[in-house]
């Protein structure tokens, strides 16, 4: 399930990024507990992935009810990873397309 190349805390964050980003703002995120059953890794590196969300103001704890997504996360994250996406992954991409002589119509001829 985890690629050996980057380190799991942060796959692991990218699966929380995810579902903030399915969910919404002030969503009720899974526990530690549950997040490291499901992923089958440590809770403490679960932990690391919500401390990082955290430290970037992304999921908020409140104490006895659990995590939440903050107010704005879903905006914020939304604006970053389209950010990230033309900034790394779609000159990779087009490099590609272009190398493999694709048009538009054959990228698009499924959809």
């Amino acid at each position: 399930m985890f690629s050996p190349d980057r380190p799991i805390y942060r796959q692991i964050r990218d699966l929380i990024v995810d579902r903030i980003l399915a969910a919404g703002d002030g969503a009720i995120l899974p526990s530690v507990r549950a997040l490291a059953a499901d992923a089958g890794v440590n809770p403490l590196t679960v932990a690391k992935a919500y401390q990082d969300l955290q430290l970037s103001g992304l999921v908020k704890a409140r104490k006895g009810v659990g995590l939440f997504v903050a107010d704005g996360a879903a905006g914020n994250l939304l604006a970053a990873e389209r950010d990230a996406f033309f900034t790394e992954e779609w000159p990779r991409l087009k490099v590609r397309i272009n190398r493999l002589g694709l048009t538009p119509t054959d990228l698009f001829a499924d959809a």
